[in-house]
């Protein structure tokens, strides 16, 4: 075989450029060398186009739902519209008309989808107002309480679910592990009617400290109202905290016991790091993926509130509207409220969903 049939190696030369291959040579063919970057250039967005569009068929299956579900409650709107008077059947007909419960339900169904794709959600028939203006003056109630509770018991659960994890078995586990199952089981309602008997009614010795509901005792200003709603404020956060927290907890505890095994822990270790800096600078960080998922549900549900703790603790938000609604039952206000509580959960699992390659390249490849 002579020199010149000898395939050379591959490899770099002095000057950078690889043998075999010399500089101005066209770059080899083949499938691999033609998909590669366009494919590794392209993943995220056909991965994020994906997203969006499960999120647009979700979004459109609660518009369905919410105009057809809410349709299968007893009663009827329009004699709860007459306060219960005498009213001929001519003024009930000329009410159905006004509302546009006269017409065939497909009719209605197409004016309600074509009017929500405008962002206009119906008039409310108890309150005679656009439906959005409702929600939008309740929304900032909701996301005062929820959003406070979330803050809250999101980072107790992921401290103490962190604590219980690297010192699993121990006695702290167990007693973090069972106070969180056992406050997870508990009804919302049923703790905040047990905590309004407690703390605002008053037992024995323990005194009325807390209002039993609203959200202000009126005639204050300034930052005496400020007091006055953080007042207000404590029992139902109390509530929501001691509910939720032990959600965060359990998930984050469980990621992290998944994660304590990894070589790189080991290896961490192996080179003198400090326990605490394993666990704060390797461990958690990568056994966080989980709980974010968590924190991205509970944040969607935030805008949603809870509807039974409102309701118990006589809130002025979201979820109260929602229960007053549902007792009428005021449809249009009741479907514009089942459509933006599932919009920002569907909303928020979306965003969860498009960060997660950048936390994690391995998703969404």
């Amino acid at each position: 075989m002579t020199a010149e049939a000898t395939p050379s190696p591959v490899g770099k030369t002095e000057s950078g450029t690889t043998a075999g291959a010399r500089t101005g040579d066209p770059a080899p063919a083949g499938p691999s060398a033609a998909r590669g970057p366009r494919v590794r250039g392209t993943a995220y967005p056909r991965y994020v186009a994906g997203k969006l569009g499960g999120a647009a068929v979700s979004l459109l299956a609660v518009l369905v739902t919410s105009f057809f579900l809410f349709r299968l409650i007893p009663g009827d709107p329009v004699k709860f519209m007459t306060g219960g008077r005498q009213v001929s059947a001519q003024q009930l007909d000329a009410y159905r008309r006004e509302f546009g419960l006269d017409l065939p339900l497909w009719q209605q169904f197409t004016d309600y989808c074509g009017k929500a794709l405008t962002g206009d959600l119906g008039t409310s028939y108890q309150f005679r107002a656009p439906v959005m203006d409702k929600i939008s003056e309740a929304l900032p109630n909701t996301l005062l309480l929820t959003g406070t509770a979330f803050v809250l018991y999101t980072a107790l659960g992921v401290v103490l679910g962190t604590r219980a994890a690297w010192r699993h078995g121990g006695l702290g586990d167990r007693l973090n592990t069972g106070l969180a199952l056992t406050l997870y089981s508990i009804p919302s309602f049923w703790l905040g009617l047990l905590l309004i008997i407690v703390f605002s009614v008053g037992v024995g010795p323990v005194p009325g400290l807390f209002p039993t509901g609203g959200m202000e005792s009126g005639g204050e200003e300034g930052f005496a109202y400020v007091l006055d709603v953080a007042h207000h404020l404590v029992l139902p956060v109390v509530t929501l905290v001691a509910v939720e927290y032990g959600q965060t907890l359990l998930v984050t505890r469980s990621a992290l016991l998944d994660e304590m095994g990894s070589d790189y822990l080991t290896t961490a270790r192996a080179k003198g790091l400090r326990d605490d800096l394993v666990r704060r600078r390797h461990a958690v960080p990568n056994a966080l993926l989980p709980t974010m998922t968590l924190v991205f549900i509970n944040l969607g549900r935030t805008v949603a509130g809870v509807i039974l703790v409102e309701t118990v603790f006589s809130w002025p938000g979201l979820g109260g509207l929602f229960y007053q609604a549902l007792s009428v039952p005021d449809l249009p206000l009741v479907q514009g409220l089942f459509f933006v509580f599932a919009a920002a959960v569907i909303v928020m699992n979306t965003l969860a969903d498009l960060i997660y390659p950048l936390l994690d390249p391995r998703v969404g490849r």
